[in-house]
């Protein structure tokens, strides 16, 4: 490709102004760059525009869930429109449907104008703080399909930039002077197991929210003309009119940030672009970013299985945590500010962290609520496993300055609802996190690098697409060596597997 249609395509690609679509867009295969490209102006115009990189194509096995949505930047105000084509594969005939409705735990932010069951109004719901409880006309059959339509408005909340001594949860919704930022925005139907709907009750700590995966097409357009916002989402976007799409399949959950001010690097792992989005006077913190990814993602391919979408798109949050959604994750805006252009910072290991989330979270979920060790004990070995193939010298330092320097105690299979008497986030994080990569560095000598490897290709292999439990875990691993490994059980659990 040459070289200016080439940066082109990026500018288009990484930008995600949404604007009415051009009349006419060219579309030669794209190629892959394998340097990092840095995009000057964020509002360049598109003269041409390659199709984005294929996707896996959307399976009605999975809940379609479809978006249109007019975005006021200026009022921080959405009117969306929303269909859900949902297949009943719970086996059981369902009498009624349970949607998580996030933004609704904020006063007068959620407001629904129109709610439809197979293209007929209802009003045989309740809507209860984050819980949306429809009862359906009809039961549902086991194998059945039901479309559902919802209009609805959002009011973003301001994120509040310090939290309360009691109120230690981070929020990631809402907006900032510079951002925008839309996650669990959208009513989304909720696993359900042995005959219930997973959706827990939000703690004052880590995530509550169960996910099945789905195929998403969200479809942004502006509210005004003059303010031009640059969209990081989920997917890479595409024409559609006078809207922008973004398509994903098989996530867990789609989000995006919308910002005036956000600048963007970009570099790639073999056929995966990756888009980093930041503030001005942070680009080298952002390119390093997008690096990190790029390695992380060859490392964890070969490491685990192929990376399962064709984008990762990295946000600087304008606010103190990071957070991992489908195929894109927050790190903290002061991470940015304390990067120092080495590979021994927070920077560099939670980029590596939440690229992890893209097997361990992504493809294999869990119960974050019931059994959060299960993502999070495997996503922070996965830093070790990083710094170990990139910069070995790295990994004692590692171990003592994210780990050992904090002293863990605690049972690693503590769930999200735990009452600590002092300090319960840090107390929940050593326990779960940093007891959850001794545990795991202990299964590893114990089973050996070859079996260990084995195990977690085959762990998921197996759970791919699905929710994975404590059993399933441990049954993997028992598959996978002859090694006792009941002491590190009963060293690390309270509830024995």
């Amino acid at each position: 490709m040459p070289r200016l249609l080439r940066f082109t395509f990026f500018v288009f690609i990484l930008t995600s102004c949404v604007r009415p679509a051009p009349t006419s867009v060219a579309s030669p295969t794209p190629k892959f760059s394998t340097q990092s490209v840095e995009s000057p102006s964020l509002q360049s115009p598109v003269s041409n525009s390659p199709t984005p990189p294929p996707t896996e194509s959307p399976s009605l096995a999975r809940p379609q869930y479809t978006f249109f949505v007019t975005l006021d930047y200026r009022r921080k105000n959405l009117a969306i429109q929303e269909s859900i084509v949902y297949v009943n594969a719970t086996g059981e005939n369902l009498a009624d449907l349970v949607l998580a409705v996030v933004p609704n735990l904020w006063n007068a932010v959620f407001t629904l104008d129109k709610l439809e069951v197979d293209g007929v109004p209802v009003s045989d719901y309740e809507l209860d703080g984050q819980r949306l409880t429809i009862h359906l006309p009809e039961s549902l059959a086991p194998n059945g399909t039901v479309k559902l339509a919802l209009d609805y408005e959002l009011l973003l909340p301001p994120i509040q930039a310090e939290l309360s001594t009691t109120e230690i949860r981070p929020q990631f919704f809402g907006y900032t002077s510079r951002q925008m930022n839309l996650v669990n925005w959208y009513p989304f139907i909720v696993p359900r197991a042995a005959g219930t709907w997973l959706l827990h009750d939000p703690w004052y700590y880590g995530e509550h929210l169960v996910y099945d995966t789905a195929d998403f097409e969200v479809n942004i357009r502006n509210a005004e003309e003059g303010i031009v916002p640059t969209i990081a989402a989920s997917g890479p976007p595409e024409p559609n009119e006078e809207w922008t799409r973004y398509a994903l399949t098989a996530g867990r959950a789609f989000a995006f940030t919308a910002s005036t001010e956000m600048k963007v690097s970009v570099t790639n792992a073999g056929n995966v672009f990756i888009f980093s989005y930041y503030f001005p006077l942070y680009a080298s913190a952002g390119k390093a970013a997008a690096d990190t990814a790029a390695q992380a993602i060859n490392i964890f391919s070969e490491k685990f299985g192929p990376y399962p979408h064709k984008t990762l798109t990295i946000v600087q949050g304008d606010f103190n945590d990071g957070a991992e959604f489908s195929a894109f994750f927050f790190l903290s805006k002061g991470f940015y500010k304390s990067y120092d252009n080495t590979r021994q910072n927070y920077l560099i290991m939670i980029a590596a962290h939440e690229t992890a989330h893209q097997w361990w979270f992504e493809q294999v979920a869990n119960d974050q609520y019931l059994e959060p060790w299960l993502d999070e004990s495997l996503a922070i070995y996965s830093e070790h496993i990083f710094y170990e193939t990139t910069d070995s010298p790295l990994v004692s330092w590692w171990w003592d300055y994210r780990v050992n320097s904090f002293n863990p105690q605690g049972f690693i299979d503590t769930p999200l609802n735990t009452t600590f008497e002092t300090d319960m986030y840090r107390n929940y994080i050593n326990a779960v996190y940093f007891r959850g990569a001794y545990f795991i560095q202990e299964l590893r000598d114990r089973m050996g690098d070859e079996d260990f490897f084995a195990f977690l290709r085959d762990y998921l292999t197996q759970f791919n697409g699905q929710r994975a439990t404590a059993d399933d875990f441990f049954n993997a691993v028992r598959a996978h060596t002859n090694a006792d490994v009941s002491d590190l059980v009963t060293e690390y659990f309270q509830n024995p597997h």
